[in-house]
């Protein structure tokens, strides 16, 4: 099983600036009983418990569902997503970066070389607008 290693540090700023909050993340090591109260039987949902479930999620970053016990689902707060979305993104512009790094066995051609060989002058650039 997965276990998170992760956890979002609770504040008591705005619930919908989530930027700050994801600012606020931390490594940590997992402990068994943080574990045990991250696991939720699906029966919970059954008794009509979902919105203290989420109110829980919320408060605590993530939880996971179990049913049969085995993990069937898991549940998390928006800032935790973000963060865990963000952190997969920055991994992929890192290794995107690497691999064009290592690509480049020759070395890198300056910016002069690459305007006089496409025929440019600094003087062209200089009155053209871009939108970023």
């Amino acid at each position: 099983m997965f276990l998170p290693v992760i956890k979002v540090v609770k504040e008591t700023k705005v619930k919908s600036n989530y930027d700050n909050e994801v600012k606020n993340i931390m490594t940590t090591k997992p402990s068994i009983s943080s574990m045990m109260n991250s696991l939720i039987p699906i029966s919970r949902f059954n008794r009509g418990e979902a919105n203290k479930i989420f109110s829980e999620v919320n408060a605590d970053g993530d939880k996971i569902v179990l049913k049969n016990n085995t993990p069937i689902c898991v549940l998390l707060n928006p800032p935790y997503y973000e963060a865990i979305i963000d952190a997969l993104e920055d991994y992929a512009l890192f290794f995107e970066a690497e691999n064009r790094t290592a690509g480049a066995e020759t070395g890198y051609i300056s910016s002069e070389k690459v305007l006089t060989g496409l025929g440019i002058t600094e003087a062209d650039l200089e009155d053209v607008e871009v939108e970023i």
